[in-house]
């Protein structure tokens, strides 16, 4: 009598110790399935914020600036603006400013890079030369827009951050790399169309030499008053045609200090 009495008492210590066990693992599982599901919601509430906060930005600042092309509205509308900027810059992506991303340099006006964008009449097959890389957005926006995207810029550690920002994001046709944007891209010229998001005090001619006959550069062209330039390449030189005043960082060399201004 007595071993069964012990027999049972096992037993039960070994039922409880099994309930236990069942118990703490569906309170990790329940607590596994909601961690789960709050990063789920949390995608899907960052994705529904800046599909919202973008769509705004065209509507608001682009379209009814006059931007109507309508490939580099769509372009706008799913580029997100918000991981091209500084993490204390984020809430502010999709205003109507440019936003420091540090080293002196700027991430431009979103206004700005549309109409520029659309200044270079682009059809899906250019090949482009971008000065001026910046944190990759611009190049972003030129990359769906086109065959091919070069970009140059002048800031070792700027050059190597949007490239790897470029790359994770799937921006696969864009082409980064460090050097001086005075001198181009001699080995992928000639180019169909040229972008430049400093402002020289006046054109660079070695860049008009590599682009197409035919082929579109716009630039910011000044000091401290700056005028965004349209400049159509023909057979005897090249026309320009003056766009809007502007306010961009300086172009510079690799070996000169980059100033704290905003554009």
């Amino acid at each position: 009598m007595a071993s069964l009495k012990k027999i049972f008492q096992a037993s039960f210590l070994i039922f409880r110790h099994i309930l236990l066990l069942a118990y703490i693992c569906l309170i990790l599982i329940l607590s596994c399935s909601s961690r789960q599901k709050n990063v789920q919601l949390s995608q899907e509430y960052q994705e529904s914020w800046w599909r919202q906060k973008a769509n705004q930005m065209v509507e608001s600042q682009i379209i009814s600036r006059g931007v109507a092309d309508h490939r580099v509205i769509e372009v706008m509308k799913i580029t997100p603006r918000h991981l091209f900027v500084p993490e204390d810059m984020v809430e502010y992506a999709y205003n109507d400013s440019p936003l420091p991303i540090g080293w002196g340099q700027t991430i431009s006006q979103p206004y700005i890079v549309a109409l520029m964008t659309e200044l270079l009449n682009l059809k899906g097959d250019e090949k482009v030369l971008e000065i001026g890389t910046g944190s990759g957005y611009q190049a972003a926006v030129l990359s769906q827009l086109v065959d091919s995207c070069f970009s140059i810029e002048v800031v070792s550690e700027l050059a190597e951050l949007s490239l790897t920002k470029l790359r994770d994001l799937g921006y696969s046709n864009v082409v980064v790399k460090w050097g001086d944007g005075y001198k181009g891209w001699t080995g992928r010229a000639p180019f169909d169309a040229i972008i430049i998001t400093a402002a020289p005090e006046k054109i660079p001619e070695e860049l008009i030499n590599q682009l197409k006959t035919g082929g579109r550069m716009v630039v910011p062209v000044g000091t401290l008053y700056q005028d965004l330039l349209l400049i159509i390449k023909t057979n005897k030189g090249y026309q320009q045609r003056n766009i809007i005043p502007v306010r961009f960082v300086p172009m510079v060399h690799p070996d000169e200090t980059v100033p704290e201004i905003n554009n």
